[in-house]
């Protein structure tokens, strides 16, 4: 019988590797726009906030994302070096 491992290949690490590389290629893109205008971020997705009150708790939902091409780059970095573990 030989030893079983688990590989790490989850969503969990989809969504960390995803996250760096989005984060990497916005601060990349970040300091790369005074020399390239062409890099800044060219749309932002997202739901607005919204505010939920139950007078004993209030709940607030968000997300905005704000994409460039250095963003989707580092975005499908991430994606792929997912499907190389």
């Amino acid at each position: 019988m030989g030893k079983t491992f688990k590989t790490g290949k989850g969503p969990g690490t989809l969504l960390i590797l995803l996250l760096a590389g989005g984060v990497t290629g916005s601060v990349l893109g970040a300091l790369a726009t005074p020399y390239s205008p062409w890099l800044k971020n060219f749309t932002n997705i997202g739901l607005p906030t919204t505010t939920l009150n139950l007078l004993f708790l209030q709940l607030t939902f968000g997300l905005n994302m704000s994409l460039g091409p250095l963003t989707v780059l580092g975005l499908l970095i991430g994606f792929f070096l997912y499907r190389k573990l």
